[in-house]
C-alpha cells in the first residue's frame, strides 16, 4: 500500500507581474517506511509541494491520495472528490508536518505546546495529554525542559519541540520543510539527530532539505526538483555519486 501518492501536481500563483506556475505535473509515490529527501535550488516548488499535500495550499490540478484514500481530484482548482470535510480532516491527520520556522505558542510552555492538539483535535483528557507529550519531549532530549517557555530555548531546542508536537498527533507520514534552514549550524546535529532516530523507528517521511549529508545517510530516494519539475530521482549513492541529469550535477558542483 502506497502511504502517499501524488499524480500530476500542479499548482500555479496569480502575481501582478505573471502567473508563476511553481509546480508543473508532479508524480510520486511513497511505501510505507520509506525515507524520500527533496533536493534542489531555492523556487523549485519543493515547499509548495509538501503545503499542497498538507492541504496548505490549494491545488490547481492532480490527485492526491493518503493511504489509499483519494483525497483530491483537481481540475482547474475544481476537486471532484466529494467527501464530508470532517471525514477529509481525519484522514489529513495522519500526515505530521515540521516547518522551517518553528511556530511555536511563546506564552505556553514546551510542554503546554505539545499537549494542545491532542487535547482540542483528539479530544484526550489533560491526564493523557500530559502523559503524552512528557514522552515525546522526553524522546526528542528535552526531559529537562517541560515548564521552559520558547524564548528560553535555543533554536534547535525549539525545532525538536516542534517535532514533538507534530509527532503528538501520532501521524502516519511525516513532512518536513527544510527543518534546519533557520538553525545556527552549531545546532544543526541535534534536531538531524531526532530525525534519523524517527527514520531508525520506520517512520515514513518525506522531506525537504539542504543537508546533502543527512540525504546521502538517511535517505531510501533521493529526488532532484527544479523549475516545477522531478528531474531526476534514485538511491543516494546513485544520485551524490553519479548523476545522470546535467542540471543534478551542477547543482551538486555547487553544493558539495
Amino acid at each position: 500500500m502506497a502511504m502517499l501518492k501524488t499524480a500530476g501536481v500542479e499548482k500555479t500563483f496569480r502575481t501582478r507581474a505573471a502567473p508563476l506556475h511553481v509546480l508543473k505535473g508532479i508524480d510520486l509515490e511513497v511505501s510505507q517506511g520509506e525515507v524520500i529527501c527533496i533536493i534542489g535550488p531555492s523556487g523549485s516548488g519543493k515547499s509548495t509541494f509538501l503545503r499542497l499535500i498538507n492541504n496548505l495550499e490549494k491545488l490547481d490540478n492532480g490527485k492526491i491520495w493518503i493511504e489509499d484514500n483519494l483525497l483530491f481530484d483537481c481540475r482547474d482548482g475544481v476537486n471532484a472528490v466529494k467527501m464530508p470535510g470532517q471525514e477529509r480532516a481525519r484522514a489529513l491527520l495522519e500526515v505530521g508536518m515540521v516547518f522551517q520556522r518553528f511556530n511555536l505558542f511563546p506564552h505556553k510552555t514546551t510542554l503546554e505546546n505539545v499537549m494542545l492538539s491532542p487535547m482540542h483535535v483528539k479530544k484526550l483528557n489533560e491526564e493523557e495529554a500530559r502523559e503524552k507529550a512528557e514522552m515525546l519531549l522526553t524522546r526528542v532530549g528535552l526531559g529537562d525542559k517541560f515548564d521552559t517557555f520558547p524564548a528560553m530555548l535555543s533554536g534547535g531546542q525549539q525545532q525538536r519541540v516542534a517535532i514533538a508536537r507534530a509527532l503528538a498527533m501520532e501521524p502516519k507520514i511525516m513532512l518536513f520543510d527544510e527543518p534546519t534552514s533557520a538553525l545556527d549550524p552549531e545546532l544543526v546535529g541535534e534536531v538531524l539527530a531526532v530525525m534519523k532516530n524517527l527514520v531508525e523507528s520506520g517512520m515514513t517521511m518525506l522531506v525537504v532539505t539542504h543537508e546533502m549529508g543527512f540525504a546521502h545517510e538517511a535517505a531510501d530516494r533521493v529526488l532532484f526538483m527544479d523549475s516545477g519539475v522531478i528531474l531526476e530521482e534514485g538511491k543516494p549513492e546513485a544520485i551524490f555519486t553519479a548523476p545522470h541529469n546535467e542540471r543534478t550535477k551542477q547543482f551538486l558542483q555547487s553544493v558539495l
